[in-house]
């Protein structure tokens, strides 16, 4: 399939590693200039070496001032902006019922603000036909068993915001999608460690919990995410798209 993304100016925040790295590098593939973003600048040297990525920003999409900054340094490094993928975020939290107010500020920070902050900071400098693509999970759609509350309840709201958002970014010619993720195993999840941990117990919950019986992996993510990025999903807007193997039951 052809995707017409040749030459198309992109910006992927958290993408020092895993999910967000995979989606640059296929965005490059396509032919994208592409702009990554971590907090760390240490690991965004190490990643943008090897992906070849000539820029890469630093900086805290979850601060409001940071993520503009790191909208306005790509703009002006790519000359525009076409896509924004906002895949900054965590599942790592306290386990249920152990919330306190500074986690559930921290987990929103992570999993929502950063997502808002950097719609708002690129919504008036996308071109027309312009596309965002927010990285999700299934945690939002539905009760994990042992999945923290505040990670769930953040993903949740991410949900609504991008059904939410929708109409006034279409009114713009801006496309705006979501991708729910299940279980992505890449290096320093939490399903690397589980399997380090446990390997037979990961092996029987994906049995007993997913058609597919496997994990998934950060270019699983990457090829949809290309997708929605491209005018092949010219129709798709306010969609929140799932990615589990098979394992949501509703």
């Amino acid at each position: 399939m052809e995707l017409k993304l040749s030459g198309k100016k992109a910006l992927v925040t958290g993408s020092s590693r895993g999910i967000g790295k995979a989606i640059a590098e296929a965005l490059q593939a396509e032919g994208c200039l592409v702009a990554i973003n971590a907090r760390s600048e240490a690991d965004l040297k190490v990643t943008a070496k090897d992906i070849g990525c000539p820029m890469a920003i630093v900086g805290d999409m979850s601060v409001e001032a940071d993520a503009k900054r790191v909208v306005d340094e790509a703009i002006i490094g790519l000359g525009g902006l076409d896509i924004l993928v906002c895949n900054v975020g965590s599942g790592r939290s306290v386990p249920p019922g152990g919330e306190n107010h500074d986690e559930w500020q921290r987990v929103f920070g992570l999993n929502l603000w950063s997502t808002t902050n950097a719609v708002e900071a690129a919504r008036k400098n996308l071109a027309d036909g312009g596309v965002i693509v927010c990285i999700s999970s299934i945690c939002g759609f539905e009760v994990i068993a042992d999945a923290p509350v505040t990670y769930s309840a953040a993903k949740a709201a991410l949900h609504a915001y991008v059904r939410g958002i929708a109409r006034p970014l279409g009114r713009q010619g801006i496309r705006i999608n979501a991708i729910a993720a299940g279980n992505i195993l890449f290096d320093g999840s939490v399903w690397e460690r589980k399997i380090a941990e446990d390997a037979d117990a990961v092996k029987k919950m994906l049995k007993r919990d997913v058609a597919l019986a496997k994990l998934g992996s950060p270019q699983d993510v990457a090829a949809l995410a290309t997708f929605l990025a491209s005018s092949q999903s010219g129709f798709a807007t306010g969609g929140v798209w799932g990615l589990d193997g098979g394992q949501l039951h509703s």
